[in-house]
């Protein structure tokens, strides 16, 4: 009990607005965090924690923000705007990814071994054709700063507190899969799985009304979406399309 109370604990301080010290670490030019320029898109940052497809903190991610390119920034905002007038709030899961980072996750795929996360993340795809397939890549277009994961979440609500290594599935209905106040897109965040294509008619009418909702919303805004992943988005001007950064976030 005091391993799971202990992970409760620093999974609230973890989650909430863009307030960390990101918020006054120095960038390189072009670069600024979130809460900058709207602090009201919630955060649910991932990868600073073990609720992920490694199940650890990942190398790069020392602080619980929100970094992008400056202009990917101000398009989120006028989503966000658009978001709130039809009750909902953005929550990011990702932003600017350090190539550390991705790093970290080429040198867990290569440990077959290591399966802890495969049912609440990729149950029916082999960890060693997760590149293959798309939903990892040794370069990723996070590290340029304009690429982002996120959902929508209904105004006023809040982010249940859960132990990621209760065994989840990641494609059950809302009971199976992580709890989350994303409104119901089908799947978990990161599940490596057909499910989470974004136009897959599998999941039904209302849950594809949802994911096109957040898409209508991202592509106003200068977005597009990466087909696979119902929350992975890329700003269609981004400023540094043949640059990769490398930078933590901390």
């Amino acid at each position: 009990m005091r391993i799971r109370t202990t992970f409760l604990v620093a999974a609230t301080l973890m989650l909430g607005h863009c307030t960390s010290l990101a918020v006054d670490q120095e960038l390189p030019p072009g670069f600024t965090a979130l809460a900058r320029v709207d602090d009201s898109i919630e955060l649910d940052m991932r990868y600073t924690t073990n609720n992920n497809f490694v199940g650890e903190p990942i190398t790069g991610y020392q602080a619980t923000a929100c970094v992008l390119t400056t202009a990917a920034a101000s398009a989120l905002a006028d989503a966000q705007a658009q978001a709130n007038l039809q009750g909902y709030s953005l929550k990011v899961y990702d932003c600017f990814r350090p190539q550390r980072a991705v790093d970290h996750f080429i040198r867990w795929a290569a440990d077959l071994d290591d399966q802890k996360m495969k049912a609440a993340f990729y149950p029916d795809v082999p960890k060693d054709e997760l590149f293959s397939r798309g939903y990892i890549a040794e370069r990723s277009g996070h590290s340029r700063g304009s690429t982002l994961d996120l959902t929508l979440v209904r105004l006023g609500s809040t982010q249940p507190q859960a132990d990621p290594m209760a065994g989840y599935d990641c494609r059950g209905n809302e009971a199976q899969r992580y709890p989350d106040n994303s409104i119901n897109m089908g799947t978990s965040y990161d599940c490596f799985d057909a499910l989470s294509h974004t136009d897959n008619p599998d999941v039904g009418d209302d849950i594809l009304a949802n994911r096109h909702l957040l898409r209508d919303l991202m592509e106003a805004a200068g977005f597009s979406n990466y087909d696979q992943e119902w929350w992975h988005y890329t700003l269609r001007n981004e400023p540094f399309s043949d640059q990769y950064f490398d930078f933590a976030i901390d």
